[in-house]
């Protein structure tokens, strides 16, 4: 933990924090159907994940903090997303969309895993491994697929009684593919964890 402040007050650090405090007012407007603010905080969550990491690059403001917060706040808005829309599709009327909310425990667990191990690493004072292109991709898809079905989604979307409702097939794809690409990047960032804890425990 030692220097993780050092250098953090930076505008892509902001712009993590802002997207953590996106998260409930965004589960507020979803469960009260309040479709116009929930499409535009989980539209804000996405522009704010997709800035913060061009501004840090491009104006050097790469921090020890920024690489801690940022995949958390992408953690906690995809728990978040995944457990409302389980819920959601839960309750279905549809038995076919009932029996397919089960797929969103898939981002759940990857994402808890990953909150428990990247607990664990900073506690041993190891570095959880960055955002890799799997990582960045699934995270793009997600981001935009969710948006997709928060809005449009068959029983479950928030407009889809003024504008069109997306045939359940073509969310069921466009859900398996989102998840698929979850699984890819979980592993890709297995054989660094791995590496650091052999590094880790090899020298004792």
């Amino acid at each position: 933990m030692k220097g993780l402040f050092e250098g953090c007050l930076t505008i892509p650090n902001l712009l993590s924090v802002i997207r953590i405090l996106i998260i409930p007012a965004f589960a507020y407007f979803f469960m009260t159907g309040e479709p116009v603010w929930a499409i535009v905080m989980l539209a804000l969550s996405g522009i704010s994940d997709f800035l913060d990491g061009k501004i840090a690059r491009k104006f050097n403001q790469v921090s020890a903090l920024g690489k801690v917060l940022d995949p958390v706040a992408d953690k906690l808005t995809q728990i978040t997303l995944a457990v409302l829309l389980f819920i959601s599709f839960n309750k279905a009327t549809d038995a076919t969309l009932k029996a397919f909310s089960w797929i969103f425990l898939v981002f759940i667990v990857k994402e808890l895993i990953m909150v428990v191990f990247g607990g664990i690493m900073l506690l041993l004072n190891l570095r959880p491994s960055a955002a890799e292109i799997f990582g960045k991709v699934a995270t793009f898809a997600f981001y935009a697929i969710m948006l997709v079905i928060v809005a449009f989604g068959p029983e479950v979307g928030l407009l889809k009684d003024v504008a069109f409702t997306l045939p359940p097939v073509v969310m069921m794809i466009l859900v398996a593919i989102s998840a698929i690409l979850t699984i890819v990047a979980f592993i890709s960032y297995l054989p660094d964890t791995f590496r650091q804890f052999k590094e880790k425990f090899s020298k004792k």
